[in-house]
């Protein structure tokens, strides 16, 4: 995660800038394809007028087309080939800013992939048409065909056949090539949306509206019709309803109006039957429209206060800020007041939060303070959404988002500061596929082409932001007492080796934490428990030789998952049945080693057969709207226990939670990870913060085994700068970030032998001049996943700018020549930089 701090200040004075728009017979434009430089097209002169530097154009490349995004604008024709001609402008104006353009190619520079990746990661779907995009028709439209031109109606009726068309299909239809402009109009007349794969796909939100038949707008007609009425009592008073909610509301809709009037579908169907209301259906926005308003309802501590002016001061002198609060210490009321001065200079916010679980809870307080000027960005939210959204940041209507990491892409026109909340979280970070960015780190760049404020918070900041602090690159501000004048959670370390020689089993819950769970539930408290494993048994061994069940696509052991009574690796998530007969020595006996979430769960529901118990983790909370739910259902008390994996840990604050237990801390310190105590650390004290936040003493039980580790002791003393300072000691010999530079090369290949020899024949070409700092190439302690066998290589750099530019140069050169040897050439390459 180690920010090239360096490499940010030089980009940000030597990035060129990007003509706005005007004559010129080329243009470089960006398509969704992992193409290593920026392809260049020929603008017809017919388009000259149209092109601009952001905007859509329809371009061709080896017979399939795609919607690119215009980059620039020039008169230099490329000498290697005779460019093609664009199509056709897909936008009037542009939907994409100078900003965001730059903030692509820094990405694509910085993270070793192309611009193209990029613009597929930031993009919503119905931005990115190509050849291969699909189109679903949109039932809730109906068969109105009426509004549309020639074209359209033709696409229109083939999708009400068909229910989907791919572009050349389209193409067919119109027996022209050029449909892309059709298609556009298509899309924002809501008759079709984009299909995109592996996401989730919603149809437009239209809503039934009642509205009175024009005859009786007259009175006379009005007063005739009701004075005359002889039967049907029931349709009566609904239409008196619907006439008192007209005048009060303006506009009635049908759900509203059934519920408020207590009336049937019937009555209403036997109205619109006599012809005196009718329905009619109407795109509604998707956000909620709340009142823009400010509503600040608090004071601020005199500590928070000093920490605000403290804030203030040092954005005065640098644009990046980390704040370092204790668990509970108030962050989010600081966040609110800097948010409230930004809005009212006109700017606007961007709050991004590490997962999209956090945006539920933050939400409610941020909306009540800010109503209408917020709203939520994320990728669980489908695409006609992101659309909605993008477009009222674009036109700058909307001031704050927030949102987790996809929402760094949205087009700001005026950003003024970046909350970028629980910095030292490590989902920041994208994993697959490319960009592998760091929004954290991507942000920071991002504000300072706005010039704007960038305000890092942590009650645990990672090593690196916090020695930017102290080399002097970033501020830092303090507030090292909880909101309220509370006092940190007493932690107790609970060894669970004597048990284990006892029973020989795996401790769940030690006597120790069965007493404290006892005692917090007869003082009607709440208990968060946390395991750091989903499932309910990680480890099915047989008994007599000690075979364990693996992944026949990966070399790890399967989960086995009571619930659906199945086994099921967690890598590439196939589904197995659960095995009986142990396939090496034929016997029925099987043991289960080890615990997960679920098996937790049940062993809480018989040691507290009273209290209700709920789980939190990826298969309770995979839904849209789950983890709200489950969150409000804690909020409200209708949850006693909560156990759960790291989303109990992450930045929820709940009133009546006064015990915390972490089951098994010697999962978080032993993994095979130069960040293994970082992450320890962090993850302990974050989890502690639960508890006791709210006028009352909060109490952590930590089950352990290994007493000893040395974090136990800096977590039981809430010691953050001393456990920096050990941890920063250790990271200075062994030569890690944040004093050098990671860059992690994995190979991947069906065959071993071939990604061996791969990843060996690579290392030999970069040893000559980065021989000091190379790493490997050595299987990883998962050497096989989805089939794949893999080898990791990873170079670690001193901190030298040219060095780095360099080391980027060849691994490129040599991932090209790599992929031209006829042995390797379909060895997968993933080069991820700050490697988490």
């Amino acid at each position: 995660m180690d920010l090239f701090n360096d490499d940010i200040n030089d980009d940000v004075q030597s990035s060129e800038a990007y003509p706005p728009s005007g004559d010129g017979g080329f243009a470089d434009v960006i398509i969704p394809l992992a193409v290593p430089r920026t392809y260049t097209w020929s603008v017809p002169e017919r388009l000259q007028a149209q092109v601009q530097v952001g905007v859509r154009v329809e371009v061709e490349l080896r017979k399939k087309r795609y919607a690119g995004v215009v980059k620039k604008i020039h008169n230099q024709k490329p000498d290697a080939f005779e460019p093609k001609g664009i199509l056709n402008v897909l936008d009037a104006t542009p939907i994409i800013h100078e900003q965001q353009l730059q903030l692509w190619e820094w990405i694509a520079n910085y993270y070793m992939c192309s611009e193209g990746e990029v613009m597929a990661a930031a993009l919503p779907a119905h931005f990115k048409l190509s050849s291969e995009t699909i189109l679903l028709f949109n039932e809730e439209m109906g068969e109105d065909f009426t509004m549309l031109d020639h074209d359209e109606y033709l696409v229109a009726e083939a999708l009400l056949i068909r229910k989907e068309l791919k572009l050349p299909e389209v193409q067919q239809i119109l027996d022209t090539s050029h449909v892309y402009p059709v298609v556009k109009r298509l899309i924002e007349k809501r008759i079709c949306f984009v299909w995109e794969a592996l996401k989730e796909t919603y149809t437009a939100k239209k809503e039934s509206f009642v509205l009175l038949n024009p005859v009786y707008d007259n009175e006379e007609k009005l007063s005739e019709l009701l004075n005359n009425w002889s039967r049907a009592p029931k349709q009566m008073e609904l239409l008196l309803s619907y006439l008192h909610f007209m005048k009060t509301e303006g506009e009635v809709s049908k759900t509203a109006l059934l519920k408020k009037s207590g009336a049937s579908d019937a009555q209403l169907k036997g109205l619109i039957d006599k012809e005196i209301l009718f329905i009619e259906k109407r795109a509604v926005d998707r956000l909620v429209n709340l009142p823009r308003n400010i509503e600040i309802d608090f004071e601020l501590t005199p500590a928070q206060q000093t920490a605000f002016d403290e804030i203030k001061a040092a954005f005065t002198h640098k644009p990046v800020c980390l704040l370092h609060g204790v668990t509970g210490s108030g962050k989010t009321q600081l966040y609110i007041k800097l948010i409230e001065e930004a809005i009212k200079k006109g700017k606007q916010v961007l709050y991004l939060l590490p997962e999209i679980a956090l945006t539920a809870q933050i939400i409610r307080r941020l909306q009540k303070h800010f109503g209408g000027y917020i709203g939520i960005y994320h990728s669980k939210f489908n695409q006609n959404e992101r659309i909605e959204i993008w477009n009222k940041i674009k036109s700058g209507e909307m001031k704050i988002v927030l949102g987790a990491r996809s929402a760094l892409f949205l087009p700001f026109v005026n950003l003024g500061l970046i909350v970028c909340d629980e910095e030292h979280d490590s989902s920041y970070k994208q994993q697959q596929p490319a960009p592998r960015y760091n929004a954290r780190d991507a942000a920071v760049y991002y504000a300072s082409a706005f010039k704007a404020n960038v305000l890092l918070g942590s009650g645990t900041p990672s090593v690196e932001t916090y020695y930017n602090t102290q080399s002097g690159k970033y501020n830092l501000v303090e507030l090292n007492e909880r909101y309220g004048a509370g006092a940190l959670p007493s932690i107790e370390i609970v060894d669970t080796k004597p048990i284990f020689k006892q029973t020989k089993e795996k401790v769940i819950i030690a006597p120790a934490l069965n007493e404290a769970i006892e005692k917090s539930l007869e003082q009607n408290k709440q208990i968060i428990l946390f395991q750091n494993r989903r499932g309910h048994t990680p480890h099915h061994v047989c008994k007599v030789c000690g075979w364990i069940p693996h992944c026949r696509y990966c070399d790890v052991s399967l989960t086995y998952h009571k619930f659906k009574h199945k086994l099921q690796c967690h890598y590439c998530g196939t589904v197995y049945p659960v095995v009986t007969t142990c396939e090496a020595c034929g016997s029925h006996d099987f043991m289960k080693l080890n615990f997960g979430t679920e098996k937790a769960e049940e062993y809480l529901q018989e040691l507290f057969p009273k209290a209700k118990i709920a789980r939190m983790d990826y298969d309770t909370v995979s839904g849209k709207t789950a983890h709200d739910q489950l969150i409000q259902q804690f909020e409200q008390q209708r949850i006693d226990i909560l156990v759960g994996t790291q989303m109990v840990v992450k930045g929820l604050d709940f009133e009546h939670v006064n015990l915390v237990g972490i089951l098994d801390a010697d999962s978080l310190l032993s993994f095979a990870d130069f960040r293994v105590n970082e992450r320890g650390f962090q993850l302990m004290e974050q989890v502690s913060g639960r508890a006791g936040r709210k006028d009352a003493d909060g109490k952590v039980l930590i089950q352990v085994a290994n007493t000893q580790h040395p974090v136990l002791q800096f977590v039981k003393a809430h010691d953050y700068k001393s456990f920096f300072a050990f941890e920063i000691a250790g990271r200075k010999q062994f030569a890690y970030p944040p004093f050098t530079r990671l860059i992690q090369i994995t190979f991947k290949h069906k065959h071993r032998e071939i990604v061996e020899a791969a990843a060996q024949s690579f290392a030999e070409s970069l040893k000559p001049v980065f021989g000091n700092y190379i790493t490997g190439p050595a299987e990883p302690v998962v050497n096989r996943v989805r089939n794949q066998y893999l080898m990791e290589m990873i170079l670690k750099l001193p901190k030298d700018a040219n060095l780095l530019t360099r080391c980027r140069e060849m691994i490129h050169t040599q991932e090209a020549a790599m992929h031209h040897h006829p042995s390797y050439k379909s060895v997968f390459m993933v080069v991820d930089v700050d490697a988490v």
